[in-house]
């Protein structure tokens, strides 16, 4: 169970949302845009260490990210492209998030004795890494297995509500860790965590595929 299988709960919340966006003449590929763009100031907030507003920007970049399948959902604009340049926004942002967050300078777990600082950096690509694999996984399925199916635009698999920490729990564990000051703390949940529910990932596969 993670946040993503809760996505049919917010979409009638987000359509008004949405229903604003259309008005000012949004497509979907544009509010994606304006995600990463969102995304990119956070990262650049965060090196600066204004970690609040960062937070505030990245917030930002994920209502933007979810607001623009509401937007294809009401246009009709569903395309392949949209589908895979939404992935790559999103690992985009989420990369460059944590390694704003990385060359801050911020002290992760050099702030304990004997720990040298760079294990901060260690850290963070530990973060990083289990951030993208840990949605890397689906679109491999997806190519080796076949699932080609939509359902509003959205490949319809197994792995939707496999994983206890997706992108979802990821941002907010980091939105929440920039407003609160304790975003070192943030890393350290998201370096641990992406990669325990990457591996949860694998070992469901295991068991279903061998």
């Amino acid at each position: 169970m993670n946040i993503t299988t809760l996505r049919p709960r917010f979409k009638t919340s987000l359509e008004p949302v949405a229903g604003f966006f259309i008005r000012c003449g949004l497509t979907p590929n544009q509010c994606s845009l304006l995600a990463f763009a969102a995304g990119i100031v956070c990262a650049i907030l965060f090196l600066e260490r204004q970690f609040f507003w960062g937070s505030i920007a990245l917030l930002l970049s994920a209502v933007f990210d979810l607001v623009d399948g509401s937007i294809a959902r009401q246009t009709n604009a569903h395309t392949n492209f949209g589908a895979v340049f939404d992935w790559i926004v999103d690992k985009y942002v989420d990369a460059l998030v944590l390694l704003g967050i990385g060359l801050s300078g911020i002290a992760i777990v050099s702030r304990f004795p004997a720990v040298p600082p760079i294990a901060d950096f260690a850290i963070v690509g530990f973060a990083i890494t289990g951030s993208l694999m840990n949605t890397f996984i689906k679109p491999v399925v997806y190519a080796e297995i076949g699932y080609r199916e939509k359902v509003e635009g959205k490949i319809d698999d197994p792995l939707e509500g496999v994983g206890f920490f997706g992108r979802p729990e990821t941002l907010l564990v980091v939105i929440l860790g920039g407003v609160s000051g304790f975003i070192w703390v943030s890393v350290i949940i998201v370096a641990i965590c992406t990669n325990l529910s990457a591996i949860e990932r694998i070992l469901y596969l295991y068991k279903t595929l061998s």
